[in-house]
């Protein structure tokens, strides 16, 4: 039987991944929301309903490098027509596994179904579940395939203070016991930091599709 997107995601999380074989794995969308592409090492997984023999096709008339076709802009604007979909940026995918213990910031959740993070989060995310902390909002939601994903917005006054970091590692203490995901912008250096001196790694990049 075939992996699900969720069958490789997990397993991705305890870092056993797809071959680096420069294949492409077509699987079907978890659900409707969410279409995209994840690139690991040599190996990319597009996850669609459409028609797997058009993403082939498609990748195969690009005339690039097959390990860079599924990131090929050509191939993620045609993603998009095909679907009329829309897509923000390439993301770094990292994770990040759980952690014992309670948070050492003071967090009070947010209630309010109208708080603007609630908001935005839910456009893109099931369960949210948002905090607040001293200058800082900590958001976890189901998103991709049902992964447990985490943002997190740190004010101008308080950076250079380690909060993001503390954040992300608050989020890997409220996750129970499964690994938290997050996606960051490539440019986005100094929130990769925050990430990765939580613990958290790189397993690859994706390219995300909503509907509009």
């Amino acid at each position: 039987m075939a992996e699900s997107l969720r069958d490789i995601l997990d397993a991705a999380a305890r870092g056993v991944f797809p071959a680096a074989d420069g294949g492409t794995t077509v699987v079907p969308q978890h659900g409707s929301r969410d279409a995209g592409v994840i690139a690991f090492t040599a190996h990319s997984v597009v996850f669609t309903d459409e028609d797997p023999r058009w993403v082939r096709k498609t990748l195969d008339g690009l005339g690039c490098d097959p390990l860079a076709a599924t990131m090929h802009a050509r191939f993620l604007t045609a993603f998009m027509e095909r679907t009329g979909r829309t897509t923000d940026t390439i993301d770094v995918l990292l994770t990040g596994a759980p952690l014992p213990g309670r948070p050492e910031l003071a967090l009070t959740e947010v209630a309010d179904p109208g708080h603007p993070r609630v908001v935005s989060a839910r456009r893109r995310r099931d369960d949210v579940r948002v905090w607040a902390a001293d200058g800082g909002v900590l958001v976890l939601g189901r998103g991709v395939a049902g992964r447990l994903e985490v943002a997190v917005e740190v004010a101008e006054a308080v950076r250079h203070r380690r909060l993001g970091r503390r954040l992300v590692t608050a989020a890997r203490q409220l996750a129970g016991d499964e690994p938290v995901w997050a996606q960051v912008s490539a440019g986005n250096a100094r929130s990769l930091r925050a990430f990765q001196a939580a613990g958290y790694r790189a397993v690859g990049s994706e390219a995300l599709f909503l509907r509009p």
